[in-house]
């Protein structure tokens, strides 16, 4: 089965950005156009990009949905996975309406499991569960914060119906220092879909992912600093 990969686009205040330990940044990449990082991956090979709304995850505005409802429209034959705290349907709702095809249900939403196995209902397979993780605990950045034990949860998400995860490693976010394989491994067992997140930034890191059982992984500073080849990872994972 094809693997994929997934250009990150992080957006704050409508210009990119970047995660940093102190909040977002706006970076220069592409002259901080968000479009302009989108109509780049997609002329490299891009089938998904990976949005992120980091206004809405670091201050609980969606400031940025005219701005994913522009990607939507200038890649058209690109599907867009949204994130950036969307804990709610009505959010959810709100990004897909702007041209998502997939949203991440993000961390913090894991602490309600009545909610979250009802919005997850509701999605209908359109959202996919986002997994912050650090020292074997979920974990959310932003204004949201949670604690919950990994396994647990995990156990019922997946009796709950979670379509799969977006598994990231918080420790290893920007660092460049190559993935958690151990931790996407571990996630892998549960039997359900995975997306590597965290410190992606080489065809070797993607091997390492792919090895370890995910089918999906999200590249972001590497993408957009231009560290790693796109069109030949794209390739790479067509093969």
């Amino acid at each position: 089965m094809p693997f994929t990969v997934l250009p990150a686009i992080d957006i704050v205040g409508g210009r990119l950005g970047a995660s940093t330990s102190s909040g977002p940044v706006p970076i220069d990449a592409f002259a901080g156009d968000p479009v302009e990082a989108a109509h780049a991956f997609a002329e490299a090979g891009a089938s998904w990009l990976h949005v992120v709304d980091m206004d809405l995850a670091f201050s609980g505005s969606p400031s940025n949905l005219e701005v994913v409802a522009s990607i939507a429209e200038a890649v058209p034959d690109v599907r867009l996975e949204v994130a950036g705290g969307i804990a709610t349907t009505e959010l959810a709702e709100l990004y897909l309406h702007a041209g998502a095809a997939r949203f991440v249900l993000a961390s913090a939403a894991l602490v309600d499991e009545a909610a979250a196995t009802a919005l997850l209902a509701a999605a209908r397979g359109r959202g996919v569960v986002g997994i912050e993780e650090q020292d074997g605990r979920i974990r959310g950045r932003g204004i949201a914060r949670v604690d919950l034990d990994l396994m647990s949860t995990l156990g019922w998400l997946s009796t709950a119906g979670a379509p799969g995860f977006l598994v990231t490693s918080l420790a290893r976010v920007g660092s460049g220092g190559g993935p958690d394989v151990a931790l996407i491994r571990r996630v892998a067992r549960v039997g359900l879909p995975v997306i590597a997140a965290g410190g992606i930034g080489s065809l070797q890191d993607l091997r390492a992912v792919r090895d370890a059982g995910a089918g999906a992984a999200v590249v972001g500073r590497a993408a957009l600093l231009g560290d790693l080849d796109l069109p030949a990872a794209f390739a790479w994972a067509a093969a």
